[in-house]
């Protein structure tokens, strides 16, 4: 009986086996079912030109203004369009051409490679924010004690990190000083690092907050300005061996969100990213040590928030663990017309997109509750 049907790029494997094709014909034959659309944001006009005709004779495409065909002088932005098993024969063809395709070469080839690298385990990052003013918690975890609890509850609950906060950064949101923070979030750390191995992450931009926390046992900083707003983090970061979050964010808490404006919002956070991960290498930190977020409401209307969202799995290019930070966000009390403390299927839904499109590390407040989506999610994605 006759019946067709369209499948996923992700089942294509599983049925070639099916029906009986041998092992070197499914390696050989699924790279054709994957289309990549990879865009260089700059490339000279000639250059353009010789990935079109080397595309085109590959059996893929080049998309580029008509300028570039015209062999204008200049530059401009390109889309190459083909499958793996194109772009690495094009790889191979432009170590032999000149216009600085031999390095574009390698940078593809490095993209590529970025792209597909399988995340093993999604993590959670569970919020301990220990502030007056934060936005969903603000005030509930002053008292150290209760803090400590909350956060061995989340570690029960299925945390792989604790994120704790001591300077709230909420939409118009006042600084606090390097001391305050300290005395908020201090105790917290040093009680926490004697009770679990869970890792324990910082969030600050304060080098003096992240040097005191990271002798007494925490081990990620989690750097709203990306290394921006104090020049000395990088070294802190450098002589503990740790982790770090580079947060892509447009001015600062107290005004970002006053008129937030971009010409391509998926491109300027994209390349602000790639710049601060050079950056934070040039100063010394491992590659390994760099994870990336992409700052959803920092600095971002709805819209932006939305098309960033609809675009993240394209951040893993970047080769760094992507974070997704969204838990009870404004922006999904703007879609369901919803106060902070009704948001959590808002959040579970927006987990589950970043869970499909790649992120590394969920930060979220409701700890079990997204332990058992993933669990849901996880169990779906093996067909057991």
């Amino acid at each position: 009986m006759l019946s067709p049907r369209v499948l996923t790029v992700a089942d294509i494997k599983q049925e070639m086996a099916k029906i009986g094709v041998d092992l070197y014909g499914i390696k050989l034959m699924a790279d054709k079912a994957d289309l990549l659309v990879i865009k260089i944001e700059k490339v000279d006009h000639r250059a353009a030109n010789i990935l079109k005709q080397e595309m085109l004779s590959l059996g893929g495409e080049t998309a580029c203004a008509r300028e570039v065909m015209a062999l204008k002088q200049g530059s401009a932005p390109a889309l190459l369009i083909g499958t793996p098993a194109q772009y690495r024969k094009l790889i191979f063809k432009l170590q032999y051409q000149p216009f600085s395709l031999k390095e574009l070469a390698a940078r593809i080839k490095n993209t590529i490679d970025n792209y597909f690298r399988q995340v093993k385990k999604v993590q959670l990052m569970g919020i301990l924010n220990v502030t007056p003013d934060s936005f969903f918690d603000g005030g509930k975890y002053l008292d150290s004690g209760l803090a400590v609890s909350r956060a061995l509850e989340m570690v029960k609950e299925g945390a792989d990190i604790i994120d704790i906060g001591g300077e709230s950064s909420r939409p118009g949101s006042t600084p606090v000083s390097a001391r305050e923070e300290l005395a908020r979030i201090l105790p917290i750390v040093k009680a926490l690092a004697k009770k679990t191995r869970v890792p324990i992450s910082i969030d600050t931009y304060k080098s003096e907050v992240a040097a005191a926390c990271l002798a007494q046992g925490a081990r990620i900083i989690n750097d709203i300005s990306a290394l921006r707003f104090d020049r000395r983090m990088a070294k802190v970061v450098v002589k503990y061996k740790a982790k770090v979050v580079l947060m892509h964010m447009q001015g600062t808490p107290r005004q970002m969100q006053k008129n937030p404006h971009y010409q391509d919002v998926v491109s300027e956070v994209f390349q602000f990213l790639e710049e601060r991960i050079q950056c934070a290498a040039s100063l010394g930190i491992a590659r390994e040590n760099i994870i990336i977020d992409p700052g959803i409401g920092f600095g971002k209307t709805l819209g932006h928030n939305l098309v960033l969202l609809q675009k993240l799995a394209e951040f893993r290019s970047l080769g760094a663990p992507v974070l997704l930070g969204i838990s009870r966000k404004s922006m999904i009390g703007n879609i369901l017309g919803h106060v902070p403390g009704e948001r959590l299927n808002g959040s579970l839904a927006a987990a589950a997109w970043g869970y499909f499109q790649g992120a590394s590390i969920l930060r979220v407040h409701d700890v079990a509750q997204t332990k058992e989506l993933l669990k849901v999610l996880e169990a779906i994605k093996r067909g057991d």
